[in-house]
């Protein structure tokens, strides 16, 4: 059976590098990030890129769910509302595969080092910092499980991934 991660946080939480290291641990697995489908010079946020990115993610991920080469799809991306997640599940056929939906959170001390360290290395721009900051409380009030990743190498964050993974029912 087919699994699919789907991995929400917030900016710098570390959901890429995750997403890397449990992509290195599953067979046959295929990575998706989200920002991939939505880069653009200027990132332009209105009605209509917004269905744009969520019908390029909807696109891809049902590639990756018919493909036989794949048995496992980890996807991330900021979705800092459970309505974003479910919008993409609801066109999904994932009769035959299990959804392990999670968001990864840290303590703001942790993710403004980190987003402080991407900005000293001009990774991300300045302005991140106070719109990550606003968005991560969002993440610990869905209705979903939470991975605080504040003290965890992306490594362990993964390995964390699969145990959750591996004691969750279909």
């Amino acid at each position: 059976m087919k699994q699919l991660f789907m991995l929400g946080g917030t900016m710098g939480v570390g959901k890429t590098a995750v997403s890397r290291e449990l992509q290195k641990r599953l067979p046959d697995c295929v990575m998706l990030d989200g920002d991939w489908c939505w880069d653009a010079v200027p990132f332009c946020v209105t009605e209509e890129t917004r269905r744009m990115v969520l019908q390029n993610i909807v696109f891809l991920l049902r590639q990756f769910l018919a493909c036989s080469a794949y048995q496992n799809i980890v996807f991330c991306w900021v979705m800092h509302e459970k309505a974003i997640g479910d919008r993409i599940l609801e066109q999904l056929d994932t009769r035959e595969c299990r959804v392990h939906r999670l968001s990864l959170v840290c303590t703001e001390e942790a993710l403004r080092s980190r987003l402080l360290g991407d900005i000293a290395d001009g990774r991300r721009q300045p302005d991140v910092l106070t719109r990550s900051i606003a968005r991560l409380p969002l993440y610990r009030q869905m209705a979903i499980e939470t991975l605080d990743t504040s003290a965890l190498t992306p490594a362990q964050a993964a390995q964390a991934i699969l145990e959750i993974a591996a004691e969750s029912p279909r």
